[in-house]
This record gives structure tokens, sequence and C-alpha cells, in this order.
């Protein structure tokens, strides 16, 4: 069963940290492009980070560049969002999804990614 399982959202006071993790199972994880995604109430769901398939090269929305950073174990089939520094802006439901592409300008869109979690809360208090 294919299958993409978020984990580590929580509630947290702003400047504090978050690592979120996105387990996989049920397809060959190290060939597929990784990213995670956000979506606060009454807003579009949009990117947050994308990771290539060996983990060389990433990409950062420029809202969380320079305190997010995604990272992936493919031994462990699990990709990782760390967050720092989170403000009340932050919170939203995190998602992590999967792409089969590795064109980078396709995989910044949403139809790039066929794979997609249930999801995991991330609340910012200020």
């Amino acid at each position: 069963q294919v299958q993409l399982v978020e984990s580590g959202g929580r509630l947290v006071q702003a400047g504090g940290s978050l690592r979120l993790s996105c387990a996989a199972s049920g397809f060959t994880f190290s060939s597929w492009t990784m990213g995670w995604f956000r979506q606060a109430p009454g807003k579009e769901r949009e990117v947050v980070a994308v990771i290539s398939l060996l983990g060389g090269r990433t990409h950062e929305s420029d809202s969380v560049k320079g305190r997010f950073t995604i990272s992936r174990d493919n031994a462990k089939n699990t990709v990782y969002l760390q967050m720092n520094d989170l403000k009340p802006e932050d919170t939203a439901h995190y998602y992590c999804a999967a792409s089969p592409l590795t064109d980078w300008r396709a995989l910044l869109t949403l139809d790039a990614y066929n794979i997609w979690g249930q999801g995991t809360q991330v609340t910012v208090s200020s």
C-alpha cells in the first residue's frame, strides 16, 4: 500500500523549533522527489520545501528560507522538515508529497505530486 505518514506537528511558541517527519511505504522512496507543503485556513496549499532524489539539491520557499531545512534518509524511507524560529504565520497543516518528476520548475507546482500524506498540524502561538 502506497502511503505517506506525517508526524511531529504540535502547538509551539513563537521562536521555537519543531522537526516534522514523513515516513514512506509501498513505493521506491529513493526514486521520488519529495516535498513539504502547507495550507493555512482560508488559503491555498503552498510549497514549503523540496528535496532531490539523493538529497543533493533542495529548494525552500522565500517565506521559510534560512529557518526551515528539508532533508531525507533514503535508508529509512523518511523525509524531514526542521523548522526553527517559528512564527505565528507558520501556523498551518503541513503535508509531505512525492513526485516522480525531477524538473525543478514543475516541482514547484502541486500538480507534480502524485502521492500525498494526510498531514500534521503545526500551531505557533505568539
